[in-house]
């Protein structure tokens, strides 16, 4: 988990400083609406993933899975843009380890279900 913490924290900071500083400077394709949106909206979605594995929440897998789809997004877009290998690389390995928190992850109604079908199969 430490790992996934670690990338989410990295990410973070990467998107919002690029954002903030790299694309805000270069203007053009780099201050589109919707790359500059995602960027910051990627930032956002890693820190609060961060916080939910930092407080142990019970539904970080949940939050880990949505932050692997707006960090693949991230990444494709600034791909697309161009010159933001750091934030491209940052996003894609914040994806990976998210990816794989989420994987571990049972939702909550799985769970509820699976204990309803083992309790009805048990009578």
């Amino acid at each position: 988990m430490q790992d996934c913490i670690d990338a989410c924290q990295r990410c973070h900071e990467v998107c919002l400083r690029m954002a903030m500083t790299h694309c805000l400077e270069l203007g053009g394709r780099h201050t589109e609406p919707e790359h500059l949106r995602l960027m910051l909206n990627c930032a956002e979605i890693c820190q609060t993933s961060a916080n939910f594995m930092l407080s142990q929440s019970s539904v970080h897998g949940a939050v880990c899975g949505a932050c692997a789809e707006v960090c693949t997004a991230c990444a494709d877009s600034c791909a697309s843009v161009g010159d933001m290998d750091e934030c491209v690389q940052a996003c894609r390995h914040c994806a990976e380890t998210c990816s794989e928190m989420a994987s571990s992850y049972q939702p909550r109604m799985a769970r509820r279900d699976a204990g309803t079908s083992a309790g009805a199969h048990s009578h």
